[in-house]
């Protein structure tokens, strides 16, 4: 496995404002699984969309099979044998899933030229979702998948082409621990064909499973390129973030207050069945389960983004009527939504206008905005979250997911929120960032803030959480007190063992 397949060497790329990259490193051998890290806004998604063809170097050499690549476009980056499955998801909703797995490259009738051979279309696709181990139907329309779904069928499109690299950016953020082993099984069986991987994560865990060597990036610039057998985590860590982090999950205990929410048999179909709970003042309030418990249409529900069939909602002892989000904001709840590009932010609007969009009415006189003092604001919470971004009127787009994650946690801070719904907030983004919102945490509860963290990683629930709901099918099936919580007992009760209460 000593063959080296591809080379980039002394690899630059600036934007407008922003060096990306600068002269960055990547050597990568034939049949290895190669991670590359970095903290977000390091460079790794760019380096990976110039081997693409998405993006354009300035200047550096690209050597691919020992042949020097001088231009690169995403369809020669194909036919070379290069693919990327993209942090996010690269498909058309509207089309099924097999015609998203050979889209450009459908076969043809040998009897009518020209015209595409859709038993043959389907009848491939399946065969390639049935070797992952997926139970997707090739017919079915993306749109109507969820999340995890959408992933696999990325990861179908990206083995179809047969390709000499896969590039996989983030390929598990949104997949349940039973559909990564599955992915990890695929991984491992591409490799033994000699196909190399280039992989791209956030879950330091993961690397020791299926990783061979590892490549760190900060700022733009390639620090080393490690065996993974010869470094520990802390190490990595240091690495990535140019400093020591001393506590993954820097949890404070704090008195915990009355009732500031209150969710009375709230439901809505069979997605939510009865759910009743509350939120205290100062509690970190931990909502576990697998996709598809519900934890998510809970969220939305709350936040008046979903209507509900039946229940109450009390926040300060006082019964509220939440039709649409702008009645939650006005009742003091703010939600970080899964989905933070679709939901969370407005991409074609600046940095700017993303931070004070819910919270207009404070920097308003006579309905015009007062622009001196929304710059003032907002160029302080930039410094506050340590956003990275050229200025404040940047387009939210351009930003990498972490800072992107920043901005919307930024827009329910000014909206001065008391009740925080968290959904996902640490998915896609780096160890110290995670670090970063756990402190930004902590000082709301400080404040006398509740927060509702809903979160696929299990230690995370049980490193920030002073109490954790467990949910299954759209009931909650335990409540549990944080020192009886363990990743087994929540389990148990996430794929429908009982329902428990401490």
């Amino acid at each position: 496995m000593d063959e080296i397949i591809l080379q980039m060497k002394n690899i630059t790329k600036k934007f407008p404002g922003v060096l990306a990259l600068d002269e960055a490193q990547l050597e990568v051998k034939k049949g290895e699984v190669h991670i590359l890290v970095g903290e977000n806004g390091a460079g790794k998604s760019t380096l990976m969309k110039i081997l693409a063809g998405a993006y354009t170097k300035d200047s550096g050499e690209i050597y691919f099979k020992g042949e020097k690549i001088e231009t690169l476009s995403p369809k020669h980056a194909q036919e070379l044998g290069i693919s990327i499955i993209y942090q996010e998801l690269n498909l058309i909703p509207y089309l099924t899933v097999a015609e998203n797995i050979f889209l450009g490259r459908e076969p043809v009738s040998e009897r009518i030229p020209g015209q595409i051979d859709w038993k043959r279309l389907f009848d491939s696709a399946q065969e390639i979702l049935n070797n992952l181990h997926v139970d997707i139907d090739a017919r079915a329309i993306v749109k109507s998948l969820g999340i995890a779904k959408q992933q696999m069928v990325e990861v179908a499109k990206a083995l179809s082409l047969n390709s000499d690299i896969i590039i996989m950016d983030e390929p598990t953020a949104a997949l349940t621990r039973q559909e990564i082993e599955n992915l990890f099984d695929i991984i491992r069986r591409v490799k033994q064909k000699g196909v190399s991987i280039i992989y791209i994560s956030h879950r330091l865990e993961e690397f020791s499973e299926i990783g061979d060597r590892v490549t760190v990036m900060r700022d733009g610039k390639t620090i080393a390129t490690l065996d993974i057998k010869d470094i520990k985590m802390d190490e990595l860590i240091k690495l990535m973030v140019g400093r020591e982090l001393k506590e993954k999950f820097p949890k404070i205990h704090l008195d915990i207050g009355k009732d500031i929410m209150r969710v009375a048999n709230l439901r809505r179909g069979d997605v939510l069945k009865d759910i009743s709970f509350s939120v205290r003042e100062g509690e970190i309030l931990g909502i576990a389960g697998l996709i598809g418990a519900g934890r998510t249409e809970l969220a939305r529900a709350i936040f008046g983004f979903d209507r509900i069939d039946r229940g109450d909602i009390y926040v300060d002892g006082k019964k509220v009527n939440i039709r649409k989000p702008w009645d939650a904001i006005k009742c003091g709840i703010g939600l970080v939504p899964e989905d933070r590009k679709g939901h969370g932010l407005v991409l074609t609007l600046s940095v700017r206008s993303n931070i004070t969009l819910a919270s207009l009415d404070g920097i308003s006189q006579r309905q015009h905005i007062n622009l001196k003092k929304e710059a003032s604001i907002v160029k302080d919470y930039i410094k506050k979250l340590n956003i990275k971004t050229p200025g404040h009127e940047q387009k939210v787009a351009s930003l990498s997911g972490g800072n992107q994650q920043k901005v919307v946690l930024a827009k329910w801070l000014l909206s001065k929120s008391r009740i925080f719904i968290f959904d996902e907030p640490t998915r896609g983004i780096d160890v110290g960032a995670k670090i970063e919102v756990y402190h930004l945490m902590n000082d709301l509860v400080k404040n006398g803030a509740g927060i509702i963290l809903i979160s696929s990683e299990l230690p995370e629930i049980l490193g920030m959480c002073d109490r954790i709901l467990v949910m299954c099918r759209g009931e909650i099936t335990a409540e549990l007190k944080r020192e009886d919580a363990t990743q087994e007992k929540i389990l148990y009760f996430a794929t429908g063992g009982g329902k428990y209460v401490a």
